[in-house]
């Protein structure tokens, strides 16, 4: 089993940055995949970014360009730096951890809220 911590959640002007943080502890797989996802009210949860533990990377197109994931594999932590936030991107941020068997563990979940 895994914990997800999560951490750096606020509230920011339009164009405005965040950094979010999210360290996994517990019996976890070298190899595996961690990301953000994001939920809004009455939408579903989409996938923000992703990253593999040998350092690949995937993301939404909507915040391509803005967002960049990283991951620290020492630490055992994602981060999410987020740039130029917009109204759109207010929601409810899930960090996610995947193994090479597919089990799924999820964060608590950090509010990101944007002003315009």
């Amino acid at each position: 089993q895994v914990q997800l911590v999560e951490s750096g959640g606020g509230l920011v002007q339009a164009g405005g940055s965040l950094r979010l943080s999210c360290t996994v502890s517990g019996s976890i797989f070298s190899i595996n995949i961690m990301g953000w996802y994001r939920q809004s009210p009455g939408k579903q949860r989409e996938l923000v970014a992703a990253i593999a533990s040998g350092g690949s990377t995937n993301a939404a197109d909507s915040v391509k360009g803005r967002f960049t994931i990283s991951r620290d594999n020492a630490k055992n932590t994602v981060y999410l730096q987020m740039n130029d936030l917009k109204p759109e991107d207010t929601a409810v941020y899930y960090c996610n951890y995947v193994t090479p068997r597919l089990q799924t563990s999820w964060g608590q979940g950090t509010q990101v809220t944007v002003s315009s």
